[in-house]
């Protein structure tokens, strides 16, 4: 269990690493116009602010455990990308971007159980 919770992760935090980067790098015009319609209902930055916590999430979710640092931080930031994605899910279906909500529901799924291994049974 403790290998598919580390591949868990380390997918998890790619993807978060990815968008997290990619909304603080670019203007909130072109990540409008590059399919990211829901940030016309966000200022510039709270886009910003959303980035950075997906990225801060990412390096939550591999540093402290693999240097052994700290390691509590790693099942809060999957704990905080659970609320991240329940906040992402909302946002697409007041929009009625339905196709959109699957992915959140499954990526919040995913740091649910990283966030409850981490957390329970098997903790570092």
């Amino acid at each position: 269990m403790n290998v598919v919770l580390w591949i868990i992760a380390g997918l998890l935090a790619l993807l978060f690493l990815g968008a997290g980067v990619m909304k603080l790098s670019q203007p909130k015009e072109k990540l409008a116009a590059s399919g990211m319609g829901w940030t016309e209902d966000f200022s510039a930055g709270a886009v910003k602010g959303i980035g950075a916590l997906e990225l801060l999430a990412a390096i939550g979710l591999i540093l402290p455990a693999a240097l052994g640092i700290v390691p509590v931080l790693t099942p809060l930031a999957a704990a905080g990308l659970v609320v991240v994605m329940a906040g992402a899910a909302v946002t697409h279906a007041r929009r009625k971007e339905y196709q959109m909500i699957i992915a959140n529901a499954v990526l919040l799924l995913l740091a649910a159980v990283v966030a409850w291994g981490r957390f329970g049974p098997y903790s570092f």
